[in-house]
């Protein structure tokens, strides 16, 4: 039961990402990435200086960590500036349909089923309406409410790539996640100071950075990796679609935007074929 209630509170953490990042929206991407990795990396320094081999990984774990959380995070922060947030965060996730897709591309030994066909019919379909959706709500910027669900969808891919690929790479211990973040929020920072315009942050903005690096882009890391040590990682992956359910629900509470058949179409698709896909054996 402990497995299953770490990864309950990574989900609930999760869901408040795309609502926070909405309501941080007026950051340059690569500020908001980088600070709240940074915020979200202070949980694992106190073990680091008992232990510095706390954050002893291989070159190529780094890489990758880098990969998945500078990657992921930037992208969706992009996309959340560029289209309406609730059908971004219905695009973002489908992330759990692309690990099923995606897994015998990038693990050997897994082949791909007509099913695993058919749910990725299905949750593509759903990321469909979700678009044409937003894009006939928002007639003034099509193109710019267009081209910004292409963020998301990368978002999703790299995280289902990340996912994977930590398959392939020795095991590491769940505090060498702060230095994926560390090394990332770095990386973010530079980016910011090199590419992006100054920005000065209110103490509400500082307030919601914190909350979305400590949460998030923090603790939310740090419990999914011990559920999945710990726990059942078919179980606690089932779990992972009430995410985009609650993470949507909460957008919409707090953006005050009515519900639309569109909405509650793509949601069901999209959330229909990931678990389509994760019940059909390898």
């Amino acid at each position: 039961m402990p497995s299953i209630l770490y990864a309950l509170a990574a989900i609930a953490l999760w869901a408040t990402l795309a609502s926070l990042g909405t309501a941080l929206s007026h950051l340059p991407p690569f500020l908001l990435t980088g600070l709240a990795l940074i915020i979200g990396s202070v949980m694992s320094w106190p073990r680091v200086l008992r232990n510095r081999q706390a954050w002893a990984v291989p070159p190529r774990t780094l890489a990758l960590g880098i990969y998945g959380l500078f990657g992921f995070h930037f992208l969706l922060f992009t996309a959340l500036r560029h289209a309406p947030p609730v059908e971004v965060n219905l695009v973002n996730y489908l992330w759990p349909l692309l690990i099923v897709v995606l897994a015998p591309l990038l693990l050997p030994g897994l082949s791909l089923r007509p099913a695993h066909l058919v749910a990725a019919l299905l949750g593509f379909a759903g990321a469909a309406i979700a678009i044409l959706g937003a894009r006939g709500a928002s007639a003034d910027a099509v193109e710019p409410g267009f081209w910004g669900f292409v963020p998301a969808l990368g978002s999703a891919f790299i995280w289902a790539s990340y996912s994977l690929w930590t398959k392939r790479v020795a095991t590491f211990p769940t505090s060498a996640i702060g230095l994926f973040g560390l090394v990332s929020g770095a990386l973010a920072l530079a980016c910011h100071v090199l590419l992006e315009p100054q920005a000065t942050l209110s103490a509400r903005d500082w307030l919601l950075v914190a909350l979305c690096g400590l949460g998030p882009l923090g603790a939310a890391f740090f419990l999914w990796d011990l559920a999945l040590k710990r726990g059942d990682a078919r179980q606690i992956g089932i779990l992972s679609y009430i995410t985009p359910l609650a993470s949507t629900a909460l957008l919409m509470l707090v953006t005050q935007r009515p519900l639309s058949w569109t909405i509650v179409v793509a949601a069901v698709l999209i959330i229909t074929a990931a678990l389509m896909g994760t019940r059909v054996r390898a």
